[in-house]
């Protein structure tokens, strides 16, 4: 990736440690000032990580996930003025990242879109209101109205909070009998590291359950247009949580369907008024109908960046940072191959080994297999997409093959708890 970049030139909210690794590997020395909120930095002693990474000229620690001030920011930090991009690293930054972009008259989301793609509530109004299938749904505030709204589904209902990401919080309830005990890992859900002490207002948005295979569609878009568009199969955990267990790109879905969850997806972009970036929106395809499940105006996570990478072999990552700065790059229109992702999943418990890692890697296709867990480590209820325990990362000719060997790799690899 070739990005004509001075030192300081790149603001980065947030502080992914796979983006950073891979900035780091991709980019110059002293490039990205890492904005981060102090109780953040002190937790993940990141002043220690960004020291081992000459990509980071320095970090800034300003409270921004709660609502960011641009004038107090610049005033303690006149040297931000002279950035060319800023890039929302995680779903909490997306908000504070659009409002100093727009402040810097820089490419990006839009501090309207932004407001729209981290509340859920607000998401679905607005898709609502371009005509864009919505699930049944209602902002509730306790079990009661939850259940009165379950029993016009038969009791079944979805339970997530207005703005989190990555499933915390998400529930799927087939019995309204559920609801009360389930209510508070919705109301008030675990919280990422990613995520501020001082607690991030949400709300709990009760839904129409949909049925039917999922899809996401990810977006690259400069000034409204869209440049490149994808659409990715996703496979989830069964029962109450579902947890994101592996993708495939590009879907598998004849071309008359990608199109149809492309179209759509570029009607919610617009409604959003969604300027710049990556927007990556999920759908499940319910009675024949795409209809629209969440949406982030960021990058997606989950691995989706490689398998792009890898099945159209372009840099998907320094196309959205050149949108940024306000390039208009070109991105093949199909996929040479196919890429797959298949999370690797441990019961609770600790870990007592990690074997079959070196069988996996062995196996034809694969491109690379991370276990996140080592012996001795506590492994948690899979409740949330940071519980799962690593990843399998394949490549075939078609996305069948990509999806089998990802498949059977990730079942090479065992581990064990005790």
């Amino acid at each position: 990736m070739h990005l004509d970049l001075a030192p300081e030139e790149m603001i980065l909210f947030g502080s992914p440690v796979g983006i950073l690794r891979w900035l780091d590997e991709q980019l110059p020395p002293s490039r990205i000032v890492l904005v981060e909120e102090p109780d953040v930095i002190r937790r993940r002693d990141l002043d220690r990580l960004a020291a081992r990474l000459p990509v980071v000229s320095r970090t800034v620690a300003a409270e921004y996930q709660t609502g960011l001030d641009v004038d107090a920011l610049l005033a303690r930090e006149p040297g931000l003025t002279a950035a060319r991009l800023v890039v929302p690293g995680t779903e909490y930054a997306v908000t504070a990242a659009a409002r100093l972009a727009d402040r810097l008259g820089l490419p990006g989301a839009g501090p309207q879109a932004a407001e729209v793609f981290t509340d859920k509530h607000r998401m679905r109004r607005t898709a609502t209101a371009a005509g864009l299938a919505n699930p049944a749904y209602a902002l509730v505030t306790d079990p009661r109205e939850a259940a009165l709204f379950a029993d016009r589904f038969g009791g079944r209902c979805v339970l997530k909070p207005t703005r989190r990401a990555g499933s915390l919080g998400v529930q799927l309830i087939t019995d309204r009998e559920q609801i009360d005990p389930a209510w508070a890992a919705t109301a008030t859900p675990e919280e990422s590291p990613e995520a501020t002490d001082r607690g991030l207002p949400s709300e709990v948005l009760v839904e129409q359950t949909l049925v039917g295979p999922e899809y996401s569609v990810e977006l690259l878009v400069a000034d409204g247009e869209v440049l490149f568009a994808n659409v990715t199969d996703k496979r989830v955990l069964p029962g109450r949580r579902p947890v994101e267990t592996g993708h495939t790109v590009p879907s598998a879905l004849p071309p008359p369907q990608q199109s149809d969850l492309v179209t759509v997806a570029t009607r919610l972009a617009r409604a959003a008024g969604f300027g710049t970036g990556v927007l990556h929106s999920e759908w499940i395809v319910a009675d024949g109908t795409p209809t629209l499940v969440e949406c982030a105006a960021r990058l997606p996570g989950d691995m989706i960046t490689a398998l792009i990478a890898a099945a159209y072999e372009c840099g998907f990552i320094g196309a959205y940072l050149d949108v940024l700065r306000g390039g208009r790059p070109t991105l093949p229109a199909r996929p040479s191959g196919a890429a797959a992702v298949e999370f690797l999943l441990a019961p609770p418990g600790t870990v007592t080994a990690v074997d079959g890692v070196r069988d996996a890697l062995r196996a034809p296709g694969v491109l690379s297999v991370e276990p996140d867990v080592r012996v001795g480590d506590t492994v948690g209820e899979l409740v949330c997409s940071a519980r799962r325990g690593g990843h399998v990362l394949t490549w075939g000719t078609d996305p069948a093959e990509a999806t089998r060997t990802a498949r059977h790799a990730a079942g090479l690899v065992r581990i064990s708890v005790g």
